[in-house]
């Protein structure tokens, strides 16, 4: 038997039935499974990744979770074969294009965003069992690689951030190079954890939304004498509201807003605070339909505050899926500002 056959050259269907998206998520899943054992297969991840997709808007993680379980076991109890028979006759024209997307971004390497030799023939038979043409899978290809390499964050051109995986490194905490504070790291290895840092900016993030990120300067005399002639409050809401915000998220989201502002007179002996509308401005993406690519809606807040010699501002994101819904002004406000006042309690001011 010639390798793949057993999921292209079978005859037999499962006894399960698939909605359309089902049969999506099916090729991802026997896609994972063709050269895997079941016990080597990340069942949790493989849903994180389907999720991406727009055609799971729909699905809440729970429901992501349960049906990759289920396909896992049709697989197990029946066979790829079966479960690739079902799914593809399942799939409706629209969602093909999703289904080879879903089979391609599973066996990406991770490293170079290339399909490994191995794997090339298992995408050949997939492309042609789904009877799609040669110019046809090389566009979704491409689509997919450029979605996944799509910089995080455009606030700054990505070759000018150091980026440091969480699983490459066994620190717990972070110091800042200019020795002005330390911070335990808040996200973990586990969920994609990772700094980027360049000169005055640190940023933590991982794959599940979280973002937290601390610009700092140091004060110069000239700063000083500017807090000393305007007061503190309407020093920091011109900081933030008339040079960071406007230079670094309305410079690349023409859209974006502010929406809420506060000075907050007994954090941090005065700081000032902003909640930023940034419609499609989240650092994360979502799959669209053929494998492209779109940011999210989000919300960003940030915090201005001074300690000793430096300006810090300290800031936090919240992401919409689609069909997500955003609370009122004062209630997103008020709850990333909280987010981001408990992170300020970890950094050690030095």
């Amino acid at each position: 038997m010639k390798k793949y056959d057993k999921v292209f050259n079978s005859e037999k269907r499962s006894k399960e039935s698939l909605s359309p998206e089902e049969a999506v998520a099916a090729i991802a899943v026997i896609t994972a499974l063709v050269d895997s054992t079941v016990e080597d297969v990340d069942a949790e991840s493989l849903t994180d990744i389907l999720w991406e997709f727009e055609v799971f808007d729909e699905y809440s993680e729970d429901d992501m979770v349960e049906i990759v379980y289920r396909l896992i076991a049709i697989a197990e109890a029946e066979g790829l074969g079966p479960l690739f028979n079902t799914a593809s006759a399942s799939l409706s024209d629209e969602l093909v294009l999703d289904a080879f997307a879903a089979g391609v971004i599973m066996v990406l390497n991770d490293e170079d965003l290339t399909i490994p030799t191995q794997k090339q023939p298992y995408i050949k038979k997939l492309q042609a069992a789904l009877e799609l043409e040669e110019e046809e899978a090389e566009e979704i290809i491409k689509e997919v690689i450029a979605a996944l390499e799509e910089d995080d964050d455009e606030e700054y051109p990505e070759d000018e951030y150091q980026t440091v995986l969480l699983e490459d490194i066994d620190q717990q905490v972070y110091q800042s190079p200019m020795g002005n504070f330390i911070v335990p790291i808040p996200v973990t290895s586990e969920q994609g954890g990772k700094i980027q840092s360049q000169s005055g900016v640190v940023r933590f993030s991982d794959d599940f939304d979280s973002l937290l990120r601390i610009d700092y300067y140091p004060f110069s005399p000239e700063q000083i004498e500017e807090i000393e002639s305007q007061g503190k409050e309407n020093y920091l809401k011109s900081i933030l509201e008339d040079k960071y915000v406007p230079q670094a998220i309305f410079a690349n989201l023409p859209e974006a807003s502010i929406k809420s502002s506060e000075y907050l007179k007994d954090i941090w002996h005065g700081s000032y605070y902003v909640l930023v509308d940034m419609p499609q401005g989240s650092t994360i993406s979502k799959l669209d339909n053929n494998g492209s690519s779109a940011r999210l809606d989000a919300y960003r807040g940030l915090l201005a505050l001074i300690n000793q010699d430096f300006l810090y501002v300290v800031s936090s994101q919240r992401s919409f899926l689609k069909g997500d819904s955003p609370g009122s002004i004062a209630e997103e406000s008020e709850n990333i500002k909280e987010s981001i006042l408990k992170f300020v309690d970890t950094i050690e001011f030095t």
